[in-house]
């Protein structure tokens, strides 16, 4: 991988990673859920012995860059160049399905507190990762190549 790609791939990762998790909080928000549970729930997957809230928090932040970087790379790789960031996203929403399937579905199942969480907010986190991922990559390319 070139520099390029790989510096799109980290900031699309960046970028996707921080925002992605909003389907999930404003919908524990609304059902009065605590905003953080999907947070604890990912760092059982490095403290699956933890019940303590700040080891788990810690443990999350990791895991969580692993796994934005990790599938940022993979749809960074896969996703075909985009005329439009907008087509980028699609492309990219659809991926996320695919990775909330893989994440949830297969690894999830693993780990009570992921298999836990309501589903339909974690899959739409996974739609919304995958859109901003698919966005910025396709944004980013487009850019280098109009230059």
């Amino acid at each position: 991988m070139d520099v390029d790609r790989a510096r799109d791939v980290v900031i699309a990762a960046a970028v996707a990673g921080v925002v992605s998790g909003a389907p999930s909080t404003l919908h524990a928000l609304l059902t009065r859920r605590s905003p953080i549970e999907a947070t604890l729930a990912a760092g059982t997957v490095l403290l699956p012995g933890e019940s303590r809230p700040v080891p788990l928090a810690l443990a999350a932040i990791p895991v969580h860059a692993a796994l934005s970087l990790g599938w940022a790379g993979v749809l960074g790789a896969v996703l075909p160049a985009r005329r439009t960031s907008w087509a980028g996203a699609a492309a990219g929403a659809v991926a996320g399905l695919a990775i909330a399937a893989l994440d949830l579905g297969v690894a999830g199942r693993r780990y009570p507190r992921i298999r836990a969480l309501p589903q339909a907010p974690q899959v739409a986190d996974h739609v919304a990762y995958g859109l901003v991922v698919g966005w910025v990559l396709a944004g980013r390319r487009a850019r280098r190549r109009a230059a």
